[in-house]
């Protein structure tokens, strides 16, 4: 019997009168996925650049989440067609694509999502997850509309680029780093800087120009509210590894620092 696939990341977009918010897992654990999916978030950003998240660890988490209303989002560690065909054969219908700082760029990120005449995608589908091994009918003609391509504009170049990238036929989305950014600015850890927020903003306002949707890591709730007053279609409001380490932190603080200084102070 055909199958059908879920909506992409560009759909739940369309269709949503509101921002969308969602969280990063970094850890790569299934069962923390499956937590968050459960959540009520909309979406999750299962992240392979700066965790040890393997393809294995991404097929896995790609299957429990799909248990739940929430929409994966996988960022790729880098602009490689390999890696991302690759993480698209695991069942990967929504990539994130990080330094993207030219339209260029944005071009090859695209051919990557896209099986020839339009793209560079090595034809898999038979064997592969993403059409359920041939179960969904007219998967090779139709990939196209399955895969939603996000670019990550993360350099001052890219800021400067913002239009051009935010233009490119094939790019669903973009989405900004304040973190990498505010390196590129030599303002290293600074993501709240107002040169920084002001980046951001152009960041929107080419992007806005463009039609195309946008959004921003915040982990800073603050921040985030800023963001999305200032327009952000979606936002990245938490991280798996972050929550756990603020969470245990504070029941050290509680349970062991406090505990010690009341005796001491006997």
């Amino acid at each position: 019997m055909p199958l059908r696939l879920t909506p992409t990341f560009r759909a739940a977009l369309a269709a949503s009168d509101r921002s969308l918010a969602g969280m990063w897992v970094c850890s790569g654990n299934a069962t923390i996925t499956e937590v968050a999916a459960g959540s009520g978030l909309d979406w999750l950003l299962l992240d392979m650049e700066h965790s040890a998240t393997s393809l294995e660890s991404v097929l896995t988490q790609l299957q429990v989440a799909a248990a739940y209303p929430v929409t994966p989002v996988v960022r790729v560690p880098w602009n490689d067609p390999v890696t991302i065909k690759r993480v698209l054969d695991l069942g990967a219908q929504n990539i994130i694509v990080p330094m993207v700082s030219t339209a260029d760029e944005a071009r090859a990120a695209v051919a990557a999502t896209r099986y020839p005449p339009q793209g560079v995608r090595g034809v898999g589908s038979a064997l592969a997850r993403s059409a359920r091994w041939n179960r969904v009918d007219g998967y090779l003609t139709e990939a196209a509309q399955h895969v939603s391509l996000t670019v990550q504009i993360e350099t001052t170049t890219g800021v400067d680029n913002a239009a051009a990238i935010a233009a490119v036929e094939g790019v669903d989305a973009v989405f900004v780093g304040p973190s990498d950014l505010s390196a590129s600015m030599g303002l290293l850890g600074q993501q709240s800087h107002p040169d920084v927020v002001a980046a951001v903003h152009r960041v929107f306002a080419a992007a806005a120009d463009a039609g195309t949707p946008v959004g921003v890591n915040a982990f800073d709730p603050a921040v985030a509210e800023a963001y999305l007053d200032a327009g952000a279609d979606f936002v990245a409001v938490g991280a798996d590894v972050a929550l756990l380490a603020r969470a245990s932190e504070a029941l050290a603080a509680r349970f062991v620092t406090a505990r010690a200084e009341q005796r001491d102070s006997y």
